[in-house]
């Protein structure tokens, strides 16, 4: 059975017993810890151990970083000609450490840096009073006189203390993945992990539900476009019938829409309303609110038609789909006036309307509150409520 490995980076000297002890962590969640103590790394006699432990990374899934007070073994050359340099150094805003002239790198830093370069998660730990000092560092390196004299006790040689907290830097201004956590103690490192891959799973989890909604919509929308361009053929009478069975698919979605709020009179709205203002003001609608990361029912984020009641309607699709909506309208409103009748009226039975929207009682508040949800935010395009 496959089972996700798990690459441990770090010194070995000063953090022995720490990695002894996440080791079984590790196992006991069905995992694969990959350890150079462990024999887990195949050395290549034909090659540098530090050339092993870089192409050892390539092969596993994640690596778990944990820095201390020790830089660790200066990587040898051959083990530096296993990575692109110029291409790390664009993927952070702070490259310092790459500085041709006064850079150096141990295995340990190798192995992230082969880590970052094959897209592997990285999960970093620093040690608390590392990270103390780093920000001591970041105060007065800008004063080469005051940052030569100091000695940092967390570091083990001094002179080493430059390129480790450099190499922070490099990690946290990366843009994305640039997590690093400061930690005390070993179990401060497995809450840690422990969450992160809980939010993690949870996540992949949700992802393969939705992609697998949206596969069954396509499919739905592709055996029912023949159909449609039939039925919109068979039932106009006109010489532009090719035009109007060429809209009739293209804003299938944002008149389906319409179709789908509690408007008196569509067909009125469809073929005079000119802003996508005032059709949402025809269905009573006062407000647009996306909820986003939060708890209960809004683990992803959801659009909200609310009502002047606080009553509302949550879209049951993502929020770039809604977004289209509104692109889709303006460009509706420009067809030729018959076309754009001819369409409003193709779509009186179409039945994929009632799953467009879920009506809310509320009010709005409430249900926010109730849900923990978090992150409320204005519907980013520019409306009449903002």
């Amino acid at each position: 059975m496959a089972r996700p490995r798990v690459f441990i980076s770090s010194t070995c000297f000063d953090l022995g017993l720490l990695r002894s002890e996440l080791r079984p962590f590790i196992s006991m969640y069905g995992y694969e810890p990959i350890m150079s103590e462990y024999s887990d790394i195949l050395y290549d006699p034909r090659s540098h151990t530090h050339v092993s432990c870089v192409n050892a990374v390539v092969n596993c899934d994640v690596l778990v970083l944990i820095l201390g007070q020790r830089f660790g073994g200066t990587a040898v050359d051959a083990a530096l000609e296993c990575l692109d340099f110029d291409a790390l150094a664009k993927t952070s805003s702070s490259a310092t450490v790459f500085e041709p002239g006064d850079s150096k790198f141990s295995i340990t830093q190798l192995e992230v840096l082969k880590a970052i370069e094959s897209g592997i998660p990285i999960y970093a730990f620093v040690d608390e009073k590392v990270y103390h000092d780093h920000l001591v560092y970041e105060k007065n390196k800008a004063n080469k006189d005051i940052i030569d004299k100091i000695k940092f006790p967390s570091i083990q040689k001094n002179e080493t203390a430059k390129y480790i907290f450099e190499f922070i830097n490099y990690l946290g201004h990366r843009v994305q993945n640039n997590s690093i956590a400061p930690f005390a103690r070993l179990e401060d490192i497995r809450n840690n992990l422990t969450s992160q891959w809980a939010h993690l799973f949870q996540r992949l989890l949700f992802e393969s539900k939705e992609r697998l909604s949206e596969v069954t919509r396509y499919q739905d929308f592709s055996e029912r476009l023949e159909d449609l361009k039939t039925a919109v053929l068979a039932s106009i009478a006109t010489p532009d019938t090719r035009e109007i069975a060429k809209a009739a698919v293209q804003f299938r979605q944002v008149v389906t829409f319409i179709w789908a709020l509690p408007i008196v009179d569509h067909i009125k709205v469809l073929n005079e309303a000119s802003t996508w203002n005032e059709v949402l003001e025809s269905a009573g609608i006062t407000d647009v609110k996306v909820i986003g990361s939060g708890k209960g029912l809004w683990q992803r984020r959801t659009i909200c038609l609310l009502r002047v009641d606080r009553a509302y309607y949550e879209y049951q699709y993502s929020t770039r789909s809604y977004e289209r909506l509104e692109d889709e309208w303006n460009e509706f409103v420009n067809l030729k006036k018959d076309v754009r009748e001819a369409i409003s009226e193709a779509f009186v039975d179409d039945n994929d309307r009632s799953k467009l929207l879920k009506l809310n009682e509320g009010p709005f508040e409430d249900d926010i509150e109730s849900e923990n949800a978090q992150d409320l935010v204005n519907f980013v395009k520019d409306s009449a409520w903002n």
